[in-house]
């Protein structure tokens, strides 16, 4: 989604950063007793390279090629509307969640700065809007749709054609899909393929809009001339780390929290994200998956790369295992919701057990969220660069 909290205690720590980190300064008086260094050493240009180009470029690519793909599944299904049509097109659909939402751990830059995020993920979906929509247009078109609110394009607008409300179940008969529908989806297909190829051509080529250079060099050379965006490596590992603090807690206290409410009678189905396809959990799994990308640096399968764990580890190597641990377990706890009959994430905050559940997940999430700010966060001020 498009909006990242940060907790008080982020927020001041953020506040009292310095530019550049390392040992004080000292005088002309050659008699004042020399003071040891504190802190820690760590080069940091391989861990901002690989994570910049092998975890964010990399995923955004793969939005990209997945943005290819739903259009190519949908103009099948407008084509040729039979089910098995409709089932690849929602596969297409889930299939490209997961790069987007993964990419939420660092959800800044291009995706911000272009608006993107609210394109492609604005929610709740309006389906007031929607059905207006659909009743007084025909001959969608992309560049029409672009000029409408966010909240009836984009992934949910798509996931509510695809998979039908979601209250009963996620199958949709394709007899259920109306001739209107499938225009709009394809318009819809076109424009989500337009903004994914915009976001990953801001990162790599290079344009006016960013000083003439793509994102991701401004991002793995702070510091040099004319780089406005990070005048330091320390600025560009706070970004990261912040994302990941961002998302942590989005999941947590937004995601989660908001529908799953302080007893069951205040649980509120409406505001689940991705109910219609009963993807929520596989949403907020990947979403902390996100997380241990940047953290480990890489992405499902790839070779050992560096990290933010690298730069944890150089200071503290107990604490670097111990957030990869807890990564771990939020991820686990979150999958676990859906218990042993694979009940979707709107149904577990109505049910006894499904809520014991959820509010386990919460907790590993709130003492993730806890470490990264007070623990890891903090490590820039001793960091000597």
């Amino acid at each position: 989604m498009n909006t990242i909290k940060y907790s008080a205690i982020a927020a001041a720590l953020i506040s009292t950063l310095s530019a550049c980190g390392g040992s004080g300064s000292s005088d002309n008086n050659t008699t004042d007793p020399v003071v040891p260094e504190t802190g820690f050493t760590f080069t940091a240009d391989e861990m901002i390279t690989n994570l910049t180009d092998d975890v964010i470029v990399a995923g955004y690519a793969a939005l990209a090629a997945q943005g290819e793909a739903m259009l190519a599944a949908t103009q099948t299904l407008v084509a040729t509307p039979t089910q098995a049509n409709l089932i690849a097109a929602q596969q297409a659909w889930k299939a490209a969640r997961q790069p987007w939402e993964q990419g939420e751990s660092h959800i800044f830059g291009p995706v911000d700065s272009l608006g993107i995020d609210p394109h492609l993920d604005s929610w709740p979906l309006n389906t007031t809007d929607l059905t207006t929509v659909l009743a007084t247009n025909t001959g969608f078109d992309a560049d029409t749709i672009k000029g409408w609110n966010d909240d009836v394009q984009g992934f949910h607008t798509m996931e509510y054609l695809l998979f039908g409300d979601g209250v009963a179940d996620n199958e949709k008969d394709i007899a259920d899909l109306t001739a209107t529908e499938r225009d709009y989806l394809m318009g819809l297909a076109e424009v989500f393929r337009d903004y994914t190829k915009t976001l990953d051509d801001a990162w790599q080529l290079s344009h006016d809009g960013q000083q003439g250079q793509a994102y991701a060099v401004l991002v793995k050379n702070p510091g040099s001339d004319g780089n406005t965006f990070y005048a330091s490596q320390v600025g560009v590992i706070e970004e990261l780390i912040n994302g990941m603090i961002g998302i942590v807690d989005e999941v947590g206290n937004g995601k989660i929290a908001d529908p799953f409410g302080a007893t069951v009678n205040d649980a509120d189905t409406s505001k689940v994200e991705s109910q219609y396809s009963w993807n929520s959990l596989t949403d907020f799994s990947d979403n902390i998956i996100g997380v241990r990308n940047v953290y480990q640096g890489e992405l499902t399968g790839q070779a050992d790369k560096q990290g933010i764990v690298d730069f944890v580890a150089a200071a503290d190597e107990a604490l670097a295992a111990r957030i990869g641990s807890e990564i771990d377990d939020a991820i686990i706890k979150i999958q676990a919701i859906a218990g042993p009959n694979d009940m979707p994430f709107r149904q577990a905050i109505l049910d006894e057990d499904g809520r014991a559940r959820v509010q386990t997940a919460v907790d590993s999430l709130t003492k993730l969220q806890t470490s990264l700010e007070s623990d890891v966060l903090p490590l820039l001020q001793d960091w000597n660069i």
